[in-house]
C-alpha cells in the first residue's frame, strides 16, 4: 500500500495517509450497505405475512414451529407472544403486537422496521427481489476482483503465525479492552477481521443466498436438488431468517468497533481510501 501523505504530529513521530482501500472495495461495501438495508426491511414484511419458521417438509396451519411470533387474547385486549420452541415471551409492543394508527395490532415485526411500514406482501417481495439480484450481481463482481486483484490472498488471508491460539486470544483480550493496532500494524487486518470477513464472504452470505434461491419455486423447477441439500424449502427459509439476522449482528459490531477505533478515520478510508497512521519516525515509512 503506497504512502500519500506524512505530517508531524508529535516530536519524533508523524501521521502517514496510506492507501487501505481499493475503489472496487469501497463501491462494493457501499453497495451493499444500500442492499443489505433494503433486504432487511424487505424481508421482514415479508417474514410478517407467516411470522414462523419450520424446520422441514412442514409449515401447514397445525405443524409446530421452531419459531413464532403471535397475538394472544388478554381480556379484552391483545398481548405479543413470541416462542422459539417450548419457550414463550411476552413481547407486547415490539414482536406478535405493535401499534398502528394508535392500536394494537398483530403484526410479527413492528411498522417502523418493515418496508414498506404497511403490509403489504406483494410490494415487500418486488423490494426484496430487486435488490437480491443486485446484491448477487454486486457480489460476483466484488468476488471477481478479489481472485484477480489478489485482494482476498493479499489483504485477507491470514499468516500462519496469526492463527496460533496464542495470537488469537491475545487479539481477543485487546479488542475486549479496546485496544487497536497502532503504527505499522494498522496498516493491515488483524487476524479476528480477517477471519470474520472470510466466514461472512465464503460462508454466511453464499448459504444466505442459496437459501433464498431454495424457496422459489421457479429456482426449484431448475434445481429440485436444492430442496433436498437444505431439507425442504421450510428449513431453507428457518437457515435464511437465521443467517440474515447474524449478518445483523456482524454489522452491529462492524459498527461498534468502526466507533470506537475512529469514526473519522475508518468512515475517511471508505469513502476516500485513505487510512491515516501514527509512526515514531521517517524510517519506519514504507512505500
Amino acid at each position: 500500500m503506497a504512502t500519500i501523505e506524512t505530517r508531524n504530529v508529535r516530536p519524533g513521530g508523524k501521521r502517514v495517509f496510506i492507501r487501505r482501500h481499493s475503489l472496487t472495495v469501497r463501491l462494493s461495501h457501499w453497495l451493499n450497505v444500500l442492499c443489505m438495508t433494503v433486504l432487511l426491511f424487505s424481508g421482514l414484511q415479508i417474514f410478517n405475512a407467516h411470522p414462523a419458521l419450520y424446520w422441514g417438509q412442514y409449515g401447514a396451519d397445525n405443524d409446530p414451529s421452531v419459531l413464532s411470533m403471535e397475538a394472544a387474547e388478554d381480556g379484552d385486549a391483545i398481548k405479543g407472544v413470541t416462542r422459539i420452541g417450548s419457550f414463550s415471551f411476552n413481547t407486547t409492543g415490539m414482536l406478535g403486537v405493535s401499534t398502528v394508527d394508535g392500536q394494537a395490532t398483530a403484526r410479527g415485526f413492528p411498522a417502523w422496521i418493515t418496508l414498506p411500514s404497511y403490509q403489504d406482501l406483494a410490494t415487500g417481495r418486488r423490494w426484496h427481489f430487486f435488490f437480491a439480484w443486485l446484491f448477487v450481481i454486486n457480489g460476483l463482481i466484488y468476488m471477481a476482483y478479489g481472485f484477480v486483484a489478489r485482494h482476498f490472498r493479499r489483504d485477507l488471508l491470514p499468516a500462519r503465525d496469526e492463527l496460533t491460539p496464542g495470537h488469537l486470544r491475545d487479539e481477543i483480550v485487546d479488542h475486549a479492552r479496546l485496544r487497536f493496532p497502532k503504527g505499522e500494524k494498522a496498516r493491515h487486518y488483524n487476524a479476528l477481521q480477517k477471519l470474520t470477513y472470510l466466514l461472512v464472504i465464503f460462508l454466511a452470505l453464499p448459504v444466505m443466498i442459496a437459501t433464498g434461491l431454495t424457496m422459489s419455486p421457479g429456482f426449484n423447477a431448475f434445481a429440485p436438488w436444492m430442496l433436498d441439500v437444505f431439507g425442504g424449502r421450510q428449513s431453507a427459509r428457518t437457515l435464511h431468517f437465521i443467517t440474515a439476522f447474524a449478518l445483523v449482528a456482524f454489522v452491529v459490531v462492524h459498527v461498534a468497533m468502526v466507533l470506537v477505533s475512529g469514526v473519522f478515520n475508518n468512515m475517511r478510508s471508505m469513502i476516500t481510501g485513505r487510512y491515516s497512521i501514527d509512526i515514531e519516525d521517517r524510517t519506519e515509512v514504507q512505500p
